[in-house]
């Protein structure tokens, strides 16, 4: 199956605040391939690992409200400003309202409730862009995921929209997160899937195989993107 990629989809910007190659990689020693090539991946793994950490721990510290609330970092003002910046234009508003109005009815097949199709538009919306991931992705994903069940919890206890493993609050995020609220799970999501997506180079077949834990495997992907092609276009 050809891999599906940010270039093919019309995707000209990166995740917010991504590994670069330059952080994910590291560079190897001429003196001994073998264990230069060792050293690498240990160094790849680790590196990638801070980087989500600290990435996805300072967004969400930003959104924690006033008992967590602290002077943002340089590297992550910029990504926030240009977010919150984002709907308050004319046009921007427009385009948006625009985006929920076409996701509305297919939306209306798993959410009877108006108001609450367009809670989760807007957040959905928000999110994605704060990620730079496609909204319609997303909606994809979540569609497959849980079928927008916010409660959704499977076998091996992923929770909420986005099926997020609950090991991601103790790594990342804070000890009083509750995954099943759209909100946040959307934020671990989102964050995830753009990580997985920069060290991918945009290759959006091995990044949901990474999402989903099946890399190496195609039958993830497929699904989420015929999900994308079929219903969210």
């Amino acid at each position: 199956m050809a891999s599906w990629n940010t270039k093919a989809a019309g995707i000209a910007k990166q995740p917010w605040c991504p590994p670069t190659r330059s952080s994910t990689s590291c560079v190897r020693r001429r003196a001994n391939p073998a264990k230069a090539a060792t050293a690498s991946r240990g160094l790849f793994s680790a590196t990638r690992w801070l980087t989500l950490k600290v990435a996805l721990g300072l967004l969400l510290l930003s959104t924690a409200g006033p008992a967590a609330a602290q002077p943002l970092p340089p590297t992550l003002r910029p990504t926030l400003e240009a977010a919150n910046q984002y709907h308050q234009t004319p046009q921007q508003q427009w385009a948006a309202r625009q985006w929920r109005a076409r996701m509305d009815a297919p939306l209306a097949r798993f959410i009877n409730d108006a108001a609450q199709r367009r809670s989760l538009l807007t957040r959905i919306y928000q999110e994605a862009r704060l990620a730079a991931l496609p909204p319609e992705l997303v909606l994809a994903l979540i569609q497959v995921e849980s079928a927008f069940k916010a409660d959704a919890i499977s076998s091996a206890g992923a929770v909420g929209l986005m099926q997020i493993m609950p090991f991601w609050v103790s790594e990342l995020g804070l000890p009083i997160d509750d995954l099943t609220q759209p909100s946040r799970n959307l934020r671990y999501g989102c964050t995830i899937l753009a990580h997985y997506l920069a060290i991918e180079n945009g290759d959006f077949t091995r990044a949901l195989a990474r999402y989903n834990g099946s890399l190496g495997k195609t039958w993830y992907p497929e699904r989420v993107m015929h999900a994308w092609r079929d219903t969210w276009r």
